[in-house]
C-alpha cells in the first residue's frame, strides 16, 4: 500500500500535468481509501478537477473567434504593450496558434502575474505556428504619435510572421495600410485566445527590454515600473532629467 506522502506526490504530478483523465484515474483509485490523509487528497483532487474543467471551458469560449474564421486559413491575433508609459518603446505581438491548440490559462496579460506571463510566453513560443514582434521606438512615438507608432509596430509584427495569415483579429483597432482582412474586437485580449497570446508575448518582450534598460540606467527604476508614470519614476525624471528612452511628448509637462 502506498503511503500518504507517495499519494500526495502522485496528485502533485497530476496537477502539473493538468489532464482530466489523470484526475479521474486518481479518484477511481483512491476514493475507497479511508485514511484521513488520503481522504483529504481525494477532496483536493475533486476540487482541482472541477477547477480544471472550468478553465478548459473558459479557454474553449476564448476560441470562438478563431473557430469562426479558421475556414479562411491562418488566423492571427494581434495586440500591443506599452502605449501608456513615459519611457521605452511600444511593442506589438502577432500570434498564429494551431487549430488544436491546448494552451490553458491564456488571458489578457494585465490579468496575469509576471511569473504566469513568463510561463505562458514559453508555452506560446513552443506551440505557436508563427509569431512576430514589432517595435516603435520612443523617438518614433514622438515623431508620429503613439497611435500611429502602435500601428507601425503591429504592421512590423505581422510582416515578421513565417507564414501569411488570411485574417487578423485585433484588440479594438483596425490597422491602416494592411491588405489582410481584419476583425477589430473590443476587449479582444479577454475574448480571443490568439489576441490574448499576442498580448502576453508583447508584454513579456517589453518588460524584459525595460529590465535591460534598468541595468544601463538604474537611477530611473525601469525594472520596477517598466516606464509607467509612477511617483518614483516622475521624481527620478525631475531629479536626473529625461533619459534617451523617454518619450519627450509624454513628459513635456514635467
Amino acid at each position: 500500500m502506498k503511503s500518504v506522502q507517495e499519494i500526495k506526490a502522485e496528485l502533485q504530478a497530476i496537477q502539473a500535468e493538468a489532464r482530466l483523465e489523470a484526475f479521474s484515474g486518481f479518484l477511481e483509485q483512491y476514493r475507497e481509501d479511508e485514511r484521513k490523509g488520503v481522504c483529504n487528497l481525494v477532496s483536493r483532487a475533486k476540487a482541482a478537477q472541477k477547477k480544471l474543467e472550468e478553465e478548459m471551458l473558459r479557454t474553449e469560449h476564448m476560441k470562438a473567434y478563431e473557430h469562426k474564421y479558421e475556414y479562411l486559413g491562418y488566423v492571427c491575433g494581434i495586440d500591443e504593450a506599452g502605449r501608456g508609459p513615459l519611457a521605452g518603446p511600444v511593442v506589438a505581438g502577432a500570434v498564429i496558434l494551431p487549430e488544436d491548440c491546448n494552451l490553458l490559462y491564456i488571458n489578457d496579460s494585465k490579468q496575469l502575474s509576471e511569473k504566469k506571463r513568463e510561463e505562458l510566453y514559453d508555452k506560446i513560443m513552443e506551440q505557436a505556428v508563427a509569431v512576430g514582434i514589432g517595435y516603435a521606438s520612443p523617438q518614433r512615438i514622438d515623431e508620429i504619435n503613439i497611435l500611429q507608432a502602435t500601428y507601425e509596430a503591429m504592421r512590423e509584427a505581422v510582416s515578421k510572421l513565417s507564414v501569411v495569415p488570411q485574417i487578423l483579429l485585433n484588440d479594438a483597432v483596425t490597422i491602416p495600410q494592411m491588405e489582410i482582412p481584419q476583425v477589430p474586437i473590443i476587449k479582444g485580449d479577454a475574448k480571443s485566445i490568439s489576441i490574448a497570446a499576442a498580448s502576453i508575448l508583447a508584454k513579456v518582450t517589453r518588460d524584459r527590454l525595460m529590465k535591460e534598460y534598468d541595468k544601463i540606467m538604474p537611477e530611473y527604476g525601469f525594472a520596477s515600473h517598466k516606464g509607467y508614470g509612477s511617483a518614483a519614476h516622475m521624481e527620478a525624471i525631475r531629479k536626473y532629467g529625461p533619459s534617451p528612452i523617454h518619450r519627450t511628448t509624454f513628459i513635456r509637462n514635467l
